[in-house]
């Protein structure tokens, strides 16, 4: 994200500045949550619930706000450069629209795209009473239906589930901190989103027998309407810079189990001077010695 030229007046301005302007590896994207002039109890308990799950990385803005996110998105904008978040979710109710949600991300503090959603069933953290994962845990996120993959909206919408549950990015992982599944599921029209405990039983073996336990929340949603940014200007967003960029390496290839392969390239070798082993059936005998100076002596005679 940029940021204005603004020239800091204290240190504490510079060091405020200093961790909002661009770097090659960006920020871990936080989310702010916020409730509309008319949200019912519904949907301020989800907006409460996906904050308990986006902890630490998320801003619950506890007073009502009245917008529409679809007809005018500054004061989205707004809330995204005061709390610095990329991610939002807006949760509102009216007769026309109950139970309404919206997620979306931002781009350069401006709405990138946004999805509006809407809760049919919804069963909250409380309500399920099982033993919770702790809180910062990174979910492994799975999704299941033929149409995040075909449609359009759908397409999108699973990029926006994965930019808004993914956490943290790591680079190495214990078996022991595989305990967070937040499965997506598209089926007749709906989004069904479950959360899940992993638990880890004795199986008899070196590989455990894996259980999962619901732990909330749990929801149903529809889909209604969209705002989905331009290829040209999704595929800006997308950019990665030169220097993150992998560099090629020539020669080199790897197969579908991750084996690595080189390529060498070497001159061609003359086998007649190839050392061999030194055997009494092998050595020359003195006929073939002869014959064969004799004809290295006529190769000389017809290149002079």
């Amino acid at each position: 994200m940029e940021r204005d030229n603004i020239k800091p007046k204290t240190k504490r301005a510079k060091r405020f500045l200093e961790k909002r302007e661009p770097k090659l590896s960006e920020n871990i994207k936080n989310a702010m949550l916020i409730k509309g002039g008319n949200a019912n109890a519904t949907v301020t308990q989800v907006l409460r619930d996906v904050y308990s799950l986006k902890k630490p990385y998320g801003v619950l803005y506890k007073k009502k706000n009245i917008t529409r996110p679809f007809e005018d998105q500054t004061s989205l904008e707004f809330f995204s450069k005061k709390s610095d978040c990329s991610l939002f979710m807006f949760g509102s109710h009216n007769k026309k629209r109950p139970n309404n949600l919206v997620i979306g991300r931002m781009y350069d503090y401006h709405v990138l795209d946004m999805i509006e959603l809407g809760i049919e069933k919804f069963v909250s953290l409380k309500d399920i009473k099982n033993s919770k994962c702790p809180e910062g845990t990174k979910p492994m996120l799975i999704f299941a239906g033929n149409d995040f993959d075909v449609t359009e909206d759908y397409r999108r919408l699973k990029s926006l589930f994965i930019d808004f549950f993914r956490g943290p990015t790591v680079s190495n992982i214990r078996l022991a901190g595989l305990e967070y599944v937040l499965h997506f599921t598209a089926l007749n029209g709906k989004i069904h989103f479950r959360s899940y405990k992993l638990l880890l039983k004795k199986s008899g073996c070196r590989t455990p027998r894996i259980e999962l336990e619901e732990i909330g929340p749990s929801l149903d949603l529809v889909l209604r309407r969209t705002h989905l940014a331009s290829d040209d200007l999704y595929k800006l967003s997308m950019k990665m810079p030169k220097a993150l960029k992998p560099k090629m390496k020539k020669n080199v290839s790897q197969d579908t189990f991750g084996t690595t392969y080189g390529r060498i390239h070497m001159q061609k070798q003359d086998l007649s001077k190839l050392q061999t082993r030194k055997m009494k059936g092998l050595k020359k005998r003195p006929a073939e010695r002869i014959a064969e100076n004799e004809e290295t002596k006529s190769k000389k005679i017809k290149q002079n």
